[in-house]
């Protein structure tokens, strides 16, 4: 990693590791799994990969043909620098740019102007703004001191995030009251507590990994068909305000903790640790990530 004429060797490391049940397409008469083939639908016949090219289309039904070679012509040059452009103020960045998170580390002999450039970042509360090529492929990305480590996150560039202007269902002809915005002030107030990110779960890959381990046991599952939805009528506004924040209040003044306790996990401890279902688990946080898009260690 570079700034200016210092340049500080790192070792990159995934800092995500995405949980998700992954299921394989069986056939349901005899349990195997089923192969996909690649078909012409001209004639028929199953295609070779080595008979296989890329097309983008221009118009339906007509593509222009790209080589392998003219692709790797347009390829950024292959770089193991991460080059910082700017340092600019974090809350200047919107959280739409962000994508996927890495740890950096210090290489062999960057110990030092590692240390140096994470202190000048947290005292002057900048983040890094960089380029650096991952898998063939040039990376905006954003770099900045996350406790005694440097954090780096990829960024979506400025033409692939969608102006919300555009939106059709965006209103443009309401207005508030001072009323109503002083209830909802106090509700969002009540709400209000620590960011502890421990607290919020995925539920629903719980409730699927803790269906599975009940199913493999041998548990007959009974489906209970879900309740009938009944049209309701739209509350009044400054009602359903007034009742949301009595309800909090309420709930606050238990004692109890109930306003911000989380639930309990539906699934065993012992399936809910990233199991994916198609070669077993993902790399957990901290094992490197490779710019080949394999699970390895990387230095830049």
């Amino acid at each position: 990693m570079s700034f200016g004429l210092v340049s500080v060797p790192v070792k990159l490391y995934s800092a995500v590791s995405q949980k998700t049940v992954r299921f394989h397409q069986l056939h349901a008469t005899d349990g195997v799994r089923i192969q996909q083939k690649r078909i012409c639908p001209a004639d028929g016949e199953e295609v070779a990969y080595d008979d296989i090219v890329k097309g983008y289309e221009i118009a339906p039904d007509r593509y222009v043909v790209i080589e392998p070679d003219e692709l790797a012509a347009l390829q950024p040059e292959k770089s193991r620098t991460i080059e910082i452009e700017d340092f600019v103020e974090l809350a200047d960045i919107d959280p739409i740019y962000y994508d996927h998170a890495y740890y950096l580390t210090p290489g062999p002999g960057g110990a030092k102007p590692y240390r140096l450039l994470l202190d000048a970042m947290r005292e002057s509360g900048k983040v890094a703004v960089a380029r650096v090529v991952l898998r063939s492929k040039e990376q905006l990305v954003a770099i900045r001191p996350m406790g005694d480590v440097l954090a780096m996150a990829t960024m979506n560039f400025a033409d692939e995030i969608v102006p919300a202007d555009g939106l059709d269902e965006l209103p443009d002809d309401v207005e508030t009251n001072d009323r109503e915005l002083q209830i909802a002030r106090q509700l969002v107030d009540s709400l209000a507590a620590p960011w502890a990110p421990d607290k919020y779960r995925d539920t629903y890959r719980e409730a699927v990994l803790d269906l599975i381990d009940r199913k493999a046991a041998g548990e007959h599952i009974t489906i209970q068909p879900p309740p009938e939805e009944r049209p309701t009528e739209a509350p009044d506004l400054m009602s359903a305000l007034q009742a949301s924040l009595a309800e909090v209040r309420a709930r606050a003044g238990d004692g109890d903790g109930a306003a911000t306790k989380p639930k309990k996990p539906a699934a065993s401890r012992s399936r809910a640790k990233g199991a994916t279902g198609d070669g077993g688990t993902k790399a957990p946080s901290g094992r490197a990530k490779s710019g080949s898009g394999s699970r390895g260690k990387k230095s830049q």
